[in-house]
C-alpha cells in the first residue's frame, strides 16, 4: 500500500525520518516516496501482464518532474490534458510517443504543439474537436492518430465531482452515436483512427463498474476495430485507493490480506477484465493516476495553536486550503497521524487551516490524540490532487516537495519565495 510506517515511535517515509525532513525543510511539506510509487506501478503492470498494454499514468494527479521521471524509467507513458503537461514529460525526459492528450478543450495551438511531438493519440471529445483536428493536421502536413473518447453511460457510484462516464457528465461522445462519428471521422484525410477510449470515473474501489462499462463496451470496439483497423481499446484509469484504515505497509502481507478482504488490487482488476479484453487481440492502455501516487504522499503540517471553545476542539495548523483543497472540494477523508506516535485519550477535534473560509478544514469532529502547540501532523494519502491542485490564495507560499528513495532525500520542488507570488504583476501607468 505504502512505505510510511513507524519505526519505534517515530513516522518514517522508506528509510528517513518524517522530522528529519521537518527540520531541513520546513512546514508545510509535501512528501513523496519513490518506493511507493514505483511498487504500484509494477503491481499494476504485472497484472495486466497477460494482454499487450500500455500504463498511461494521468499525470493530472501529481506532475512532480521527479515523479514523472521515477515513473518515465519504468517505462510508462502519459495522460496529458494540456501542452503545459507535454512540456512537463518532455522536461521529466518521458516519450511524448507514449502520451495520450485527454480533455474535453483542446486549443489550436495545444494540438499543433502535441502532433508536432508525435503523441501517441488524441482522445478526441467531440466532433469539432475532430474537425480542429483535421484542420491543425492538414496545415502541418501531418496525419494525426485519434481515439474518440466513447461516454458509455455506466454509474460508477463515486463522488459527483469525480464520474465521468454518464450522460450527466461533460466528457465524451454518447454511445448511440459512436458508430456514426467514426464513420464520418474516416472520411477526414488527416485522420488516423487509431483507437477507442472510454473513462467512467475516478476513485472506484470495486470491479463491478469497470466490467460492466467494458461488457458494455466489447461489441462496439468489435465493430469499430472491424472496420476502422483499430489498434487499440483504451479502458481509462479511476482505480481508487485506500484512505480511511490506520497505517498499513507496502508489504506484500498487506497485498495479500487486501486480496481476501474487500479491497480493489491491481490482480482481482485484472483477474475480472483480462478474459474480456484477450479475444479482443488490441493493445489495452489505462490512464490511472490517484492509484500510482495517491498513497505515495503525506502533506506535513505544524500544529500553530490549539483553541477550545465551548463545544468544538480546534486544532489550528500552518498547512490550508490552498495547500491541500480536497477535504474542502470533495469533502474528502485524509487519515491524520503524529509524526511522533501518541497514546494519549482520543479527543473530538476539527483540524483546520488558516485560510479565512469557514471550508478550510482537514477534518471535522473526528476523534484524535490530544495535540498542543508545537506537535506535528502529517495527512495521510496526499500523493494524488494534492500539490497539483494547490494556489496562492490568501498570498500563502507554494509549499516545498521533497522526494525520498531509501535513506535519500532531496527537495524536488523549492518552497515559493514569498516576492514570486506577485512576480507577474505590475502596478498601471496610471497609478503610479
Amino acid at each position: 500500500m505504502h512505505q510510511f510506517r513507524y519505526v519505534g515511535n517515530k513516522l518514517f517515509c522508506e528509510g528517513v525520518a518524517i522530522e528529519t525532513l521537518v527540520k531541513k525543510f520546513g512546514t508545510p511539506l509535501y512528501v513523496y516516496s519513490q518506493g511507493t510509487l514505483a511498487g504500484h506501478y509494477q503491481k499494476l503492470d504485472a497484472a495486466m501482464s497477460g494482454v499487450d498494454h500500455l500504463i498511461c499514468f494521468a499525470m493530472k494527479s501529481n506532475s512532480n518532474l521527479s515523479v514523472l521521471r521515477t515513473l518515465a524509467n519504468l517505462g510508462s507513458g502519459f495522460d496529458i490534458v494540456s501542452d503545459g503537461e507535454l512540456h512537463r514529460v518532455i522536461k521529466a525526459g518521458g516519450d511524448p510517443r507514449k502520451c495520450v492528450f485527454a480533455g474535453a478543450g483542446k486549443t489550436a495551438s495545444e494540438i499543433e504543439f502535441a502532433l508536432k511531438q508525435n503523441v501517441y493519440a488524441f482522445n478526441a471529445e467531440s466532433e469539432p474537436e475532430l474537425e480542429r483536428i483535421n484542420t491543425v493536421a492538414a496545415r502541418l502536413k501531418k496525419i494525426a492518430p485519434i481515439s474518440v473518447r466513447v461516454n458509455p453511460n455506466v454509474e460508477a457510484k463515486t463522488h459527483s465531482k469525480i464520474t465521468t462516464g454518464t450522460y450527466e457528465d461533460k466528457f465524451g461522445i454518447a454511445f448511440e452515436q459512436i458508430e456514426g462519428v467514426y464513420a464520418r471521422a474516416s472520411k477526414l484525410k488527416n485522420l488516423r483512427l487509431r483507437g477507442v477510449q472510454m473513462h467512467i470515473g475516478s476513485q472506484i474501489t470495486e470491479t463491478t463498474p469497470f466490467e460492466q462499462a467494458v461488457r458494455k463496451m466489447l461489441p462496439l470496439v468489435t465493430k469499430l476495430k472491424a472496420r476502422h483497423a483499430l489498434e487499440f481499446f483504451s479502458i481509462g484509469g479511476g482505480l481508487g485507493i485506500v484512505y480511511k484504515p490506520a497505517l498499513a505497509s507496502g508489504s506484500e502481507a498487506w497485498w495479500k490480506t487486501a486480496a481476501a478482504k474487500n479491497i480493489l488490487t491491481p490482480q482481482k482488476y485484472a483477474d475480472r477484465l483480462l478474459p474480456l479484453l484477450q479475444p479482443l487481440g488490441m493493445k489495452i492502455l489505462m490512464e490511472p493516476g490517484r492509484f500510482i501516487s495517491g498513497n505515495a504522499g503525506i502533506l506535513v503540517t505544524h500544529v500553530e495553536y490549539v483553541k477550545r471553545t465551548g463545544r468544538k476542539n480546534f486544532v489550528i495548523v500552518d498547512a490550508a486550503m490552498n495547500d491541500l483543497i480536497r477535504p474542502a472540494f470533495y469533502e474528502a477523508y485524509h487519515e491524520i497521524l503524529p509524526l511522533a506516535k501518541k497514546n494519549a485519550p482520543a479527543i473530538s477535534s476539527d483540524v483546520v487551516g488558516g485560510v479565512c473560509e469557514s471550508g478550510d478544514y482537514f477534518c471535522k469532529d473526528r476523534p484524535l490524540p490530544k495535540f498542543v502547540a508545537g506537535e506535528h501532523l502529517a495527512l495521510m494519502s496526499a500523493g494524488a490532487y494534492g500539490f497539483v491542485m494547490a494556489s496562492n490564495y490568501n498570498s500563502r507560499p507554494l509549499t516545498c516537495e521533497v522526494l525520498v528513495h531509501g535513506k535519500k532525500f532531496a527537495a524536488v520542488r523549492e518552497r515559493q519565495a514569498m516576492k514570486e507570488i506577485w512576480s507577474g504583476e505590475q502596478v498601471a501607468d496610471w497609478l503610479k
